[in-house]
């Protein structure tokens, strides 16, 4: 297989696997925000019901980018990580300390509101810093001769903050679509209440970081305004928080997680597009990081024919047989 075909089947296996793990654990995670606001201890126990036999599984996906870059585009990687040493730190805490919160209260009485917010508070972290590592991704790295040129806290700027705070609120929403989906009861009720609330917010955001974007990078809008077709993506994530936003009074308890996916899946395509082929905007090309072909190539029969579609399939598998409600 040509080199080139191998480097474009691992940046979209990557980008399918990040995006796997943006959906998946990006809706635990949003529970685990929404549990710092349950109404009390009953709300709490079914939250963690819903998500109890997946959040686990759903972190292989992002194993699988660590991994998968390391190997397939190792530039990438040994620049990604010096840049955010302390945000990767602060995610595996936050990891950490949900696993841990999430095993812990079933077995404390007196100390559970301690495990309670460090449930909370680990999903916020997490995915605050995720958010603020796509946003100074975004912005570009000082990048030099095939190194991170930066200092350690130039990750903290105030567009990577914006869009930190705008994954906790997409988060959020995929939390609420799905624990809309998995229970019933006064938490389903209360859920439907405000998750209008919380699309509002995150289209906000979406729509100020999409600006900005523009507004900063002239190659971004020089790509956007070239090639008109472009704008099918925001506009299919338009249309997709159209459908959630009419679909919530019917009630049908699958439609508004499918609809908030489908608002990542436009958001996500737009990002792609905005930079595509660049993995790091405008520094490195996916032509730059990858590996040499042998590497490529024999990950291609290793991980790429086996161990992606094994992870796949039993994914698909127990969300099947697990599914319906809590």
């Amino acid at each position: 297989m040509e080199a080139y075909c191998l480097q474009i089947f691992w940046a979209g296996l990557i980008a399918f696997a990040l995006f796997m793990y943006v959906v998946l654990d990006g809706y635990d995670l949003g529970v685990g925000i929404l549990f710092g606001m349950a109404r009390d201890d009953h709300d709490r126990a079914t939250m963690l019901k819903a998500i109890e036999p997946f959040w686990d599984g759903n972190e292989v996906w992002l194993i699988l980018v660590g991994a998968g870059l390391f190997a397939a585009f190792p530039m990438v990687y040994a620049i990604f990580l010096p840049a955010f040493y302390l945000p990767v730190a602060l995610m595996l805490i936050g990891l950490i300390f949900r696993g841990v919160s999430i095993e812990f209260r079933y077995h404390s009485n007196q100390m559970r509101w301690l495990w309670d917010w460090g449930f909370f508070v680990g999903s916020l972290i997490v995915s605050f810093v995720q958010g603020t590592a796509i946003g100074r991704m975004v912005e570009g790295l000082p990048v030099a001769d095939g190194q991170y040129a930066g200092g350690a806290f130039d990750w903290l700027t105030p567009f990577s903050l914006l869009c930190g705070l705008g994954l906790v609120l997409g988060y959020s929403l995929l939390g609420a679509a799905w624990l809309i989906l998995r229970t019933d009861g006064d938490i389903h009720d209360w859920l439907y209440c405000r998750i209008r609330w919380l699309l509002i917010s995150v289209l906000t955001i979406l729509a100020g970081v999409s600006v900005l974007i523009l507004l900063m990078n002239e190659r971004v809008m020089a790509r956007w305004f070239g090639h008109v077709y472009l704008f099918t993506f925001p506009v299919f994530t338009l249309l997709a928080s159209v459908g959630l936003w009419i679909g919530i009074p019917k009630k049908r308890d699958w439609f508004p997680y499918v609809m908030a996916v489908g608002v990542f899946i436009g958001a996500y395509l737009s990002l792609t597009a905005s930079f595509w082929p660049y993995m790091i905007p405008y520094s490195v090309s996916i032509a730059d990081a990858a590996a040499p072909v042998q590497t490529l190539s024999f990950l291609f029969y290793g991980a790429g024919v086996v161990v992606f579609p094994i992870v796949l399939l039993y994914t698909a598998f127990i969300y099947w047989k697990l599914r319906g409600k809590v």
